[in-house]
């Protein structure tokens, strides 16, 4: 194995083609595409510092690194990438991988970034900006703390776990998406989405839940979550009061309250939904 140690590495494409080489507390300066097409890369303690670090890249462990703001558009089309204990201040990281991993990974400009990906595992990751994870596919998240609106568009097969999201129309137009043990914040949640299951979830959403195929709630909290469930096929099973549901088009719905119940006749059956109360242990009638 080839090996570099605490060198500055300028110049564009500085490190093209590399193979089998252990690059350790190094410097990418200016120059583009450094790192463009290289293969069995270990990356320790580098510093990338411009554009295109790792372009149509295979097989890399990049640990103890850092992104800075002018190394955007990071890691595109690359296979094979494991990224641990990094901090990302650049965005656009992350487009059209296939085998991606990031562990203890911070981003602090996280616009359009994950967009197009297979097959990835976010552990204990930070972000923060819009549009995070759209139309990535085959995704485990667990222990992920993200602000940033738009999140997860289009996205399917994924699975959440012990994350806090604070994301306004979140999971718009996704399918086969399962939530558990999660905190989510924000407006217009979920429309248009295709079996969307959250499972012990903690939820604050101004019409919310609305426009869903097969949507499923397990002992989820509803907190001032208004005008719930309009033109959804849902079941679900909510911890205390839903403040306010309006014209769901199938299923069943148990609450321990309901604020108040809209099932308008001239825009859905109203026969077709049954609203249960768990304090009175009764169907809730419907006019």
């Amino acid at each position: 194995m080839d090996k570099i140690e605490q060198a500055v590495l300028t110049g564009e494409r500085a490190l093209f083609q590399a193979k089998d080489t252990l690059v350790t507390d190094s410097i990418f300066m200016d120059g583009e595409s450094p790192l463009k097409e290289s293969r069995d890369i270990s990356l320790k303690g580098c510093m990338f510092k411009w554009k295109y670090p790792l372009w149509y890249a295979k097989h890399v462990i990049a640990e103890d690194c850092m992104w800075f703001n002018m190394a955007r558009a990071g890691v595109w089309y690359s296979q094979d990438i494991t990224v641990r204990n990094a901090v990302i201040e650049a965005p656009k990281n992350f487009r059209r991988c296939n085998s991606l991993t990031l562990d203890g990974v911070t981003f602090s400009q996280a616009e359009e970034t994950l967009w197009n990906c297979r097959n990835v595992t976010l552990s204990s990751v930070t972000a923060k900006g819009d549009y995070f994870a759209m139309n990535s596919e085959d995704m485990e998240i667990d222990g992920l703390s993200l602000v940033g609106n738009y999140s997860f568009d289009g996205v399917k097969n994924v699975v959440i776990r012990n994350s806090k999201l604070v994301t306004k129309d979140a999971f718009w137009n996704s399918e086969n998406v399962t939530v558990y043990d999660s905190a989510i914040f924000g407006e217009y949640l979920g429309w248009n989405a295709k079996n969307l299951t959250l499972v012990n979830c903690t939820i604050e959403s101004l019409q919310g839940l609305c426009y869903i195929e097969n949507l499923v709630l397990k002992n989820c909290k509803l907190l001032n979550t208004t005008l719930a469930f309009e033109y959804c096929s849902v079941n679900a099973d909510v911890v205390g009061k839903v403040d306010s549901i309006l014209n769901p088009t199938s299923g069943i719905i148990v609450a321990d309250e309901v604020g108040e119940l809209i099932l308008d006749a001239t825009k859905v059956d109203p026969t077709k939904t049954q609203i249960i109360l768990r304090k009175s242990k009764t169907e809730q009638a419907v006019s």
